[in-house]
């Protein structure tokens, strides 16, 4: 799939230059809060949920003097990378099980002067102003600082997040070196207060610690949780293959900004869509293409 002003012209029902796209896109000025106003029908605040918060890095390693790009640690590329930092914070639905982006924020330091955690605090204050109330703000350890859960517990709801296996417990005692049972251990986090944290071992070998403010929290719930942040991986995923989300080569910051906003749309909009006929997300992009191909090997065969 193409993602350019030249693309668009190209298949536009009406006449429409490459040079008057790419003036829209670096003038125009999409904010995050549009993504509120396009998904806030589709959620349930009466419904049981979770908030969860992650980012992705969108990789312009290709790329030259672009605004917004800085040298990140990518997850998925488990190195440091070019590219744009992008923090997401989605709803999920314990009944619907539908996962669905509420706000985010681009990481830009030198611009706002906001860390990923300030961005995460602000989107959680927001969120409440907009009546979620969510069983838990779920998280992995980049965002368990205790600020941000001093900020959660102040709002009155609880959460439940990875912490780095050196975490200070007890009486200088390390997360990696306590013997933690299924059920879970009760710790005091320096710093913080009483939480429980329970140890989980992945096929891998990988250790990851949990922990959270929950009065007698179950190792089933846990993993519950555990299961549903998965969700935001998904939403990365689906958005950088079958929206483009990465593919904005734009030089400018803003058009970039607005980028990041229309392939966010375009998730909601086949989110949409799935949700009204069944359709997978990869499965409305071949319907897209599919009819095309068949017309173009037709004509290649009849050359044959």
């Amino acid at each position: 799939m193409r993602y350019s002003g030249l693309a668009l012209s190209e298949v536009s029902p009406i006449p429409l230059s490459h040079d008057s796209v790419n003036r829209w896109l670096s003038s125009s000025a999409l904010r995050p809060s549009g993504v509120w106003n396009l998904t806030q029908s589709l959620i349930n605040k009466k419904e049981p949920c979770f908030l969860v918060c992650d980012d992705t890095i969108l990789d312009k390693n290709r790329s030259e003097k672009i605004e917004l790009v800085h040298y990140q640690y990518s997850g998925n590329a488990h190195d440091v990378i070019a590219g744009i930092g992008l923090v997401n914070l989605v709803w999920h639905g314990l009944r619907s099980h539908d996962s669905i982006p509420v706000d985010y924020r681009i990481y830009d330091k030198a611009s706002d002067g906001k860390s990923k955690n300030d961005h995460f605090r602000e989107m959680l204050k927001l969120a409440q102003d907009r009546g979620i109330n969510p069983d838990d703000v779920v998280a992995d350890a980049w965002y368990s600082s205790l600020n941000n859960l001093k900020a959660i517990e102040s709002i009155g709801w609880t959460w439940v997040m990875g912490l780095k296996k050196n975490r200070k417990v007890n009486r200088g005692e390390t997360l990696e070196k306590l013997d933690i049972p299924d059920e879970g251990l009760k710790v005091h986090l320096r710093g913080y207060g009483w939480i429980t944290v329970f140890r989980f071992v992945a096929k891998n070998g990988r250790t990851d610690y949990i922990g959270t403010n929950r009065d007698n929290p179950s190792r089933d719930h846990i993993e519950l949780v555990m299961k549903s942040r998965w969700k935001i991986e998904v939403y990365h995923r689906e958005l950088k293959q079958t929206c483009g989300l990465e593919r904005c080569q734009s030089r400018t910051g803003r058009a970039q900004r607005n980028h990041i906003f229309l392939a966010i749309s375009a998730w909601i909009q086949r989110f949409k869509r799935r949700l009204a006929g069944g359709f997978s997300f990869y499965q409305q992009q071949w319907d897209v293409i599919k009819h095309d191909i068949s017309r173009e090997i037709t004509k290649l065969m009849s050359f044959a």
